[in-house]
């Protein structure tokens, strides 16, 4: 492997550690799950907007602004399935989104081997052995199931119109209106139920949140998706919940369990096993 793209997997790497860090973080705030959500991107998207003013064009504008609404819509999602659903069944289900780029890039055209598919299953699993302890059954579940999954598709479409823009457009200028758009929506939906003013205690969690999981992780990611394709970068992205369960371990002291290590360890050969067909 060239030392280049061994950099580019490295801050790849990176970027998902930092993602993973969102759910802790987001433990240690009061306001409502949307709320929180709305004000991370609202504060990346000021952060990263005096850095993208520049190098917009109207076609990859509009694929930017598409983009931000899965995200948004991503996020939406996958915080009411927590409201519905066990945290076990929400993260599994929501990490599902591979193989929906997988099925969504393969039906473009574009050539997918075993190798991806035995890797994100293996990742898959390893993932339900994170949140075993955790899976439960309720009147409410099957809905909150539903929409994990559509919280999966949902980061599927900003992978892939991530990647599509980005093709005749800089990272900055990219970001700046990915996250603007999706912070619109979220904060409309925020305020359509009255809670878009989160406490004053939350607001150094909400900076962190946003630094941490949304400018560090996620430009992070969006960066690899102009080097490599986008199912390639969401395998990478199956490590959020190892790292996750590491961050709660070191930040709330969550007892760590044998099987919970098992897990960690699948999800991280899931990724090498899937990446595999990279260097054919």
């Amino acid at each position: 492997m060239k030392l280049e793209k061994l950099g580019d997997w490295i801050i790849l790497g990176f970027g998902v550690a930092a993602i993973s860090w969102g759910g802790p973080l987001i433990r240690l705030t009061s306001a409502p799950a949307l709320t929180v959500a709305a004000w991370r991107m609202a504060l990346a998207a000021l952060i990263l907007l005096p850095l993208g003013v520049r190098g917009w064009r109207r076609k990859e504008a509009v694929l930017a602004g598409l983009a931000g609404a899965f995200l948004a819509a991503h996020l939406a999602f996958w915080i009411q399935a927590l409201r519905l659903t066990s945290v076990a069944s929400a993260v599994v289900l929501v990490n599902t989104t591979p193989l929906f780029v997988g099925l969504i890039s393969w039906l473009l055209g574009e050539r997918i081997e075993r190798a991806f598919w035995s890797g994100v299953f293996l990742a898959l699993f390893g993932t339900v052995l994170i949140g075993l302890g955790d899976f439960s059954l309720s009147r409410t579940a099957l809905l909150g199931d539903l929409l994990a999954l559509l919280g999966a598709l949902g980061f599927a479409g900003y992978l892939l119109l991530g990647r599509r823009a980005q093709r005749g457009m800089s990272l900055f200028p990219y970001v700046s209106l990915t996250y603007a758009g999706a912070a619109l929506i979220l904060a409309f939906l925020a305020w359509t139920k009255k809670t878009l003013l989160p406490p004053r205690s939350d607001w150094p969690w909400l900076v962190l949140i946003a630094l941490v999981s949304q400018v560090l992780g996620h430009t992070t990611v969006n960066r690899a998706l102009r080097r490599f394709p986008a199912w390639a970068v969401a395998v990478v992205v199956l490590g959020e919940p190892a790292g996750a369960a590491l961050w709660a371990y070191l930040l709330f002291r969550e007892a760590l369990r044998p099987l919970q290590g098992l897990g960690m360890l699948l999800v991280f050969l899931g990724i090498l096993w899937g990446l595999r067909s990279l260097r054919r």
